[in-house]
């Protein structure tokens, strides 16, 4: 199924592997560029040494095209995304912040970028700053999507821009692949199915957890890192979103998790008021969240730890491999293209 994200990016199946932290590991992205999607590595955990490692860890398990994934507003997004650019990875994904300056840097050698959006405010400005596509992501995502359901979301944005547009939130199936073609996007990002393969390192008890909870078991709130953010309704999920941690206790915690991820506290601090003084408690409670996603992902541990996971969890009963789950997605989006020309 060729599109134009496909030809754009030179892959043979219009699917994405986001870059969702703990999960998006070297060996589920190679998975992904295997059986021809595009696989999105996740820097938010890594050290700029460890980012590099991984990158070349990808490049020994695929030659496919592959990228990674740089959340510019967190302390070390900077140096993961210069690290990218001198191993001049084929795509370079940025979300909440300016990336004109990636957007120049990789177009040097010919890289490709893709800016995450959530309204077409956001939407209009990365066009112009001369992005190669838009990750278009939904109210329906694990994390941060946006107010807008993707259903409205995808046409509004496809309106303002040519560019190829990926959606994201609440697709998980064929037919959701060929809705998601249909709304006006050219690719589709599914970062909760692929949580469910075999590729996957989520733990064992997350994926049945996963594969137990319903389309309505999740909880949107902004208390739980300071951004509206979608998890799995949970015990811990409710005692984490009932209010917003306190500026003491979630440095306190973004510290540890600081010292967890080998990043060195006094970076943390003077980066965020040197870059932006007005978001230090945000990236406070951006950085006290990270523990207890790790607890969830790596773990299994749901008494600390919480899941982020979107609506898309309740059609997920299943682990098959990536290539088995791909295989499948084209045969359901022939099926329903099929069921839908006998109309």
């Amino acid at each position: 199924m060729q599109t134009r994200f496909t030809q754009a990016f030179g892959v043979a199946r219009p699917l994405l592997c986001p870059g969702m932290s703990y999960i998006a590991t070297p060996e589920l992205v190679a998975a992904t560029c295997n059986a021809g999607g595009l696989g999105i590595l996740a820097t938010g955990p890594l050290s700029a040494t460890q980012t590099r490692a991984a990158i070349r860890r990808i490049r020994e398990l695929t030659d496919k095209p592959f990228g990674i994934g740089c959340t510019l507003m967190m302390p070390g997004a900077h140096e993961n995304a210069e690290v990218g650019l001198q191993e001049q990875v084929p795509v370079i994904n940025f979300s909440l912040g300016k990336g004109d300056w990636i957007v120049k840097r990789a177009h040097t050698y010919g890289g490709k970028v893709i800016a995450t959006v959530v309204t077409e405010k956001h939407a209009q400005s990365a066009a112009n700053s001369g992005v190669d596509a838009l990750l278009v992501t939904g109210h329906e995502a694990a994390a941060h999507g946006g107010e807008v359901t993707s259903l409205v979301l995808i046409p509004a944005i496809r309106r303002l821009t040519t560019l190829p547009i990926i959606a994201a939130g609440g697709f998980g199936n064929g037919d959701g692949l060929l809705a998601a073609l249909a709304l006006g996007a050219d690719a589709v990002a599914m970062g909760s199915r692929l949580a469910m393969t075999q590729e996957s390192p989520v733990h064992q008890r997350s994926k049945e957890m996963i594969r137990q909870r319903s389309v309505a078991d999740t909880l949107y709130s902004r208390n739980f890192d300071g951004l509206w953010c979608r998890v799995m309704d949970s015990p811990a999920a409710r005692r984490a979103t009932r209010k917003p941690l306190g500026l003491l206790r979630a440095a306190w915690r973004a510290a540890l998790a600081a010292r967890s991820m080998h990043m060195p506290l006094f970076r943390v601090v003077i980066g965020g008021l040197l870059r932006q003084p007005q978001q230090l408690r945000q990236l406070a409670q951006f950085g006290a969240a990270t523990e207890s996603i790790r607890l969830a992902i790596q773990d299994g541990d749901h008494q600390r730890g919480v899941q982020l996971i979107g609506q898309v969890q309740g059609l997920l009963d299943d682990t098959p491999t990536v290539a088995e789950l791909f295989q499948r997605i084209e045969m359901e989006a022939q099926q329903c293209r099929e069921r839908l020309a006998r109309l």
